[in-house]
């Protein structure tokens, strides 16, 4: 009697995993993924193709040998080289993502190299000769050459995109039906429950009850801006630009417009990217508050996923105690969903979303086929790094031109994309109607230019110590601690990422209830308050930087309209100093801008002279990153696509916190020195104790006895940790820059 061959060994149940059966339901999920990528038909053959090595009875040989000695399992015979050289022969280079789909994409001339010296011609036919019998080669074979759309075949850039996407499809299946043998309780856990069309009929309720019990002339002009968002959702996918003033109601608007805008063109979630983490936690909750509000009940809508964000693995032994069955399963919910981004709404980073749009490990690119027939809100899109515009722009105009996806620019501060070459041909439509009268209405600040004669910190104390509610906003964390030290006020705050992240919350916090409560605040910062921070002074002194960076400092400043005007002085440190590259290149063009004669930074059309310069100064494609991706050299784009220039070594803070805080951080660190399978989830639970430093500081800082190694780039830190200003050490404070 012959032994039907397997794809898995047994599960909890002691069930094997067929490998025809394995083949055939990878194929069915692939193809349904790449339906939105006009790709159903290749995928679904990759998807029979993938682990056509398994037939062969040296694989199987090995699977039984893991099943008899579990002990032993280890690295089995290749099972990825009958599937790929036989895809080769319909699918070109495609192929390639057959051989990728457990250890990640390589270069065609890496794949060729590797299938060449691989699976003999002999072994090759034995492999089919035993699909053949199974009854799956047959299906196989019938298929013709399987060419890409023709959009991805014109063009060299658009077929590497388009193999990513295809990628994405194919490890998402083989992911989701290998978890559905050993785990078949997370893949009952997956999925949800909504529809785009439900959540915007709940979404419209919460938000015309919030209009009519809101007074006053901004949320008057938040109205303005939501209504218009509701008339432009009506237009067809593609690029959107949503230029709304700080204050003006735009998360909630730009939601607006997602959930209508794809219940009537059927797309299928709305991905928000924000720069940052802190941002991100607040955008999330407001979502959350706005769904769960409304009642609605079964699997979670929002999922929030980042760097920051711990889950059920990452809790202590007393929290799953105490832990309602309810919240644990919102827990691995989130846990499953952050892998695929199968949720209706996903709210995560700039970084996440292009770093993986970029990568080559399956991991990270499995959730990328969701992408497509999304609409996707780029909050702050002034943000994205300039090193990397041209490939990130890239990107978004793929998704917009080819994949049904709709993109939305949300800024109050636009920047004039068109310079950039990938995206001049695309148009953008402005969902406001009157951005230039919106901004003049919702004028809340007089600039107070103080540029032509340097200021020294004891002018710039002296100038917060007018005024009980200061914020200062500096360009480096050095100037924000020399400037703390003049200030003669022992509540003064600090906020930089010289803190923790739970620190930095702590602090915003505090903030917001001396301001709400009209008590004396003074809040020495860097640009960690900047693009989407909540909160409303009197008073903000700017120190000179990129244009952008001073109107988004100015939304911290009369932030609701209590004043008639709130004050914005911009000022020259006599003795500051600037971050290096692009940002110290955009202060340049905004002193020359200013020497060219009075900056109205309150019109809408402010930053684009400020832009168009800076996008014709630096490298919007420093890495070459299209170079490579023309290429298909996927391990390289991988290995360059950074958003951060520094290589960073990152701290875990353990004396920061309550008791009980500092305890379990203690005891997740200690875990991780012993080694443990979840070590990625301890690594998220820890995240919010963690602060990132220089690696060439940090070097230093080992030296000193001040970090104690923990993991390759991370580590504890055992220097002092100062309740004001963070991270601190009896070194020069030039160290912690």
């Amino acid at each position: 009697m012959q032994v039907e061959p397997i794809a898995h060994t047994r599960n909890a149940l002691g069930k094997q995993h067929a490998l025809t059966a394995h083949l055939l339901d990878v194929a069915e999920l692939a193809s349904g993924f790449a339906q939105n990528l006009g790709a159903a038909d290749a995928a679904s053959y990759l998807g029979l193709c993938h682990d056509l090595g398994k037939f062969h009875p040296d694989f199987q040989r090995y699977l039984a040998n893991c099943e008899a000695n579990p002990a032993q399992r280890g690295h089995g015979p290749d099972h990825k080289a009958a599937g790929a050289g036989f895809a080769a022969r319909s699918t070109g280079v495609a192929a390639l993502l057959v051989q990728g789909h457990h250890g990640g994409l390589r270069t065609p001339g890496q794949f060729k190299q590797w299938l060449e010296g691989g699976l003999s011609p002999e072994a090759l036919e034995q492999v089919l000769a035993l699909a053949r019998a199974s009854g799956l080669l047959p299906a196989l074979e019938a298929k013709g050459r399987l060419d890409p759309p023709p959009f991805a075949q014109s063009d060299a850039r658009s077929a590497e995109f388009f193999l990513r996407l295809l990628f994405s499809a194919l490890v998402d299946a083989d992911y989701l039906d290998t978890e559905r043998h050993f785990t078949p309780e997370h893949s009952a856990g997956r999925g949800h429950d909504f529809g785009m069309q439900e959540l915007w009929v709940k979404f419209k309720r919460n938000q015309e009850r919030l209009l009519a019990s809101s007074t006053g002339r901004v949320n008057e002009l938040r109205r303005v801006v939501y209504e218009d968002c509701l008339a432009a959702a009506e237009e067809g996918p593609g690029l959107f630009r949503l230029t709304v003033p700080t204050g003006g109601g735009k998360t909630r608007s730009a939601m607006a417009f997602a959930l209508r805008h794809a219940s009537l063109h059927g797309q299928e979630r709305v991905v928000v990217a924000i720069p940052f983490i802190s941002i991100t936690e607040q955008t999330a909750d407001v979502y959350r508050g706005i769904f769960e509000g409304e009642g609605l009940t079964g699997s979670p809508i929002v999922l929030e996923h980042h760097s920051g964000v711990a889950d059920a693995f990452s809790r202590s032994d007393d929290e799953d105690a105490t832990a309602g069955q309810d919240q644990h399963s919102a827990a691995i919910w989130r846990r499953l969903a952050s892998e695929n981004w199968d949720a209706p709404v996903i709210v995560t980073t700039t970084v996440q979303l292009f770093e993986s749009l970029f990568a080559s490990r399956p991991a990270r690119t499995r959730k990328l086929h969701r992408l497509a027939r999304s609409v996707i809100i780029l909050d702050e899109a002034q943000s994205l790094p300039p090193h990397l515009l041209a490939p990130c722009l890239d990107a978004l105009r793929e998704l917009c031109q080819n994949y049904g996806t709709t993109v939305i620019l949300c800024t109050a501060t636009q920047p004039a994309f068109e310079e950039v070459a990938e995206f001049r041909e695309l148009l953008a439509r402005e969902i406001v109607s009157n951005p230039q009268k919106l901004f003049q209405r919702l004028r809340r600040v007089e600039y107070d230019w103080r540029v032509g004669e340097p200021l020294d910190w004891v002018q710039v104390a002296g100038l917060m110590a007018d005024e009980p509610q200061a914020l200062a906003v500096l360009n480096t964390k050095k100037d924000a601690l020399t400037l703390l030290e003049h200030l003669n006020e022992p509540t003064a705050v600090h906020l930089s990422t010289l803190l923790c992240g739970a620190h930095r919350r702590a602090v915003l916090a505090e903030v917001r209830c001396r301001l709400l409560r009209s008590e004396p605040c003074t809040l020495v910062a860097t640009q960690v308050v900047e693009a989407g921070v909540d909160l409303d002074f009197p008073l903000v002194l700017r120190a000179v930087g990129p244009l952008d960076a001073i109107i988004q400092a100015a939304g911290r400043c009369n932030r609701e309209g209590r004043r008639e005007r709130g004050r914005v002085i911009v000022f020259d440190p006599q003795e500051g100093s600037l971050p290096p590259g692009a940002y110290k290149t955009g202060a340049g063009i905004t002193r020359a801008l200013f020497g060219d004669g009075p900056l109205d930074l309150n019109a809408p059309d402010a930053p684009r002279e400020y832009f168009r310069r800076l996008f014709q100064t630096v490298e919007t494609d420093r890495e070459g990153i299209q170079r490579l991706r023309q290429a298909l050299d996927f391990p390289e784009v991988s290995r360059r696509f950074r958003f951060i220039d520094d290589d960073q070594e990152s701290v875990v803070v353990t004396s920061y916190g309550d008791a009980q805080e500092r305890r379990r951080v203690r005891e997740r660190l200690e875990v991780l020195r012993r080694g443990s399978p979840e070590s990625r989830f301890l690594l998220r639970a820890l995240q919010p104790y963690t602060v990132s430093v220089r690696s060439r500081v940090a070097a230093r800082y080992h030296q000193h006895g001040f970090i104690a190694p923990v993991q390759p780039g991370l580590g504890e830190w055992l220097g002092a940790y100062d309740p004001v200003r963070g991270l601190s050490t009896d070194e020069p404070s030039s160290l912690v820059i």
